[in-house]
């Protein structure tokens, strides 16, 4: 099913196959933080990812949100629907934490409400810059028509995200999260949700359960991936 290399990010390898709408993405073991400065490779890190992806992604789409996603192939490799990727990160800001936190001076770990909804570029040149509304569509990137049904796409997902991981007992941070046009132009939810992508927090201990444990050097990188995996398995 798998064939032609397309392309190959830090996180993933994205393959075609015999159907030209349709796409297999592979998840490899890589880990980079610094826009790519800092590198490792955890073993089962991909697998990991892509289940613990899979779960939110299903439970996602049971609710209402349309994303890429059309079934697992295996432990690593989920068939997705191709869609154009929006050259925009979506992020959510739940708590004060990473980037936030030395941009304007918030104290980490204040609550935020209501969440603060951030864009940025997409574009490793420009170490990718937080941007607004005008700056996306003067590059071209998205309509405010499309701008404005993203955010409520975010909201929506937020609201979702944050009762199913108190659920199992686990703080939302913040997340970004990625956006593509399918063939007829549809806005779906595109990329992965993962401790790669969420700051998760232990809701009693304050641990941190993400790949925030790659990025400051604090170890146990793979039991994190290991115990959110298991919290969201047990949970179904």
């Amino acid at each position: 099913m798998k064939q032609e290399l397309l392309y190959e990010g830090k996180a993933k390898q994205i393959y075609s196959t015999a159907n030209p709408d349709e796409v297999i993405i592979y998840y490899k073991d890589d880990a980079t933080a610094g826009n790519g400065a800092k590198k490792a490779q955890f073993e089962d890190k991909g697998r990991l990812n892509s289940e613990i992806s899979r779960m939110i992604y299903m439970d996602l789409m049971k609710n209402g949100i349309k994303t890429h996603l059309i079934k697992s192939v295996n432990e690593r490799e989920q068939l997705c629907h191709k869609v154009d990727i929006i050259l925009l990160e979506a992020i959510v800001r739940n708590i004060a934490a990473g980037s936030l936190v030395k941009r304007i001076g918030l104290e980490e770990g204040k609550k935020l409400n209501p969440p603060i909804l951030e864009f940025c570029y997409k574009a490793d040149a420009f170490n990718d810059p937080l941007i607004n509304d005008d700056h996306a569509v003067a590059l071209g990137l998205a309509t405010h028509e499309e701008l404005d049904f993203i955010r409520g796409e975010m909201r929506k997902i937020n609201d979702y995200l944050k009762a199913l991981w108190l659920e199992v007992g686990i703080d939302l941070v913040d997340f970004k999260i990625e956006f593509g046009r399918m063939k007829d132009g549809t806005i779906v939810l595109a990329d992965e949700i993962s401790p790669d992508t969420c700051r998760l927090w232990d809701s009693k201990t304050g641990e941190k359960l993400d790949k925030d444990r790659f990025r400051q050097d604090m170890g146990g990188v793979i039991e994190a991936y290991e115990e959110i995996h298991r919290r969201l398995k047990d949970r179904t």
